[in-house]
């Protein structure tokens, strides 16, 4: 799913793993996001326990960056979180001079 930000003319990704445990949230993020670019921003739903710890481990090794975490209701925690540049968006373009 997509939305606008009402902040900005941002687009943000918005992905809700309300209701999925542990390791399934952490894997729906990563395969919606694995083909997004670096700096894309991602609204992350869930109300897994162990959802922020596995969020912040993931971020660890990816780069990605936890931007704020809102509390909402029924046990649902908002992340706000800004994707890093992939490895392959990193590479330089071995065709430019």
């Amino acid at each position: 799913m997509t939305e606008l930000s009402n902040q900005s003319d941002t687009e943000v990704h918005q992905i809700d793993a309300v209701g999925l445990v542990c390791p399934l949230p952490i894997l729906r993020l990563k395969k919606r996001t694995r083909d997004l670019p670096g700096g894309t921003q991602i609204e992350f739903l869930t109300d897994d326990p162990s959802g922020r710890k596995d969020l912040e481990t993931l971020c660890e090794l990816t780069g990605h960056r936890i931007e704020s975490i809102r509390e909402e209701g029924a046990g649902v925690i908002r992340y706000r979180i800004c994707l890093a540049c992939s490895p392959r968006e990193r590479q330089p373009n071995p065709q430019s001079p």
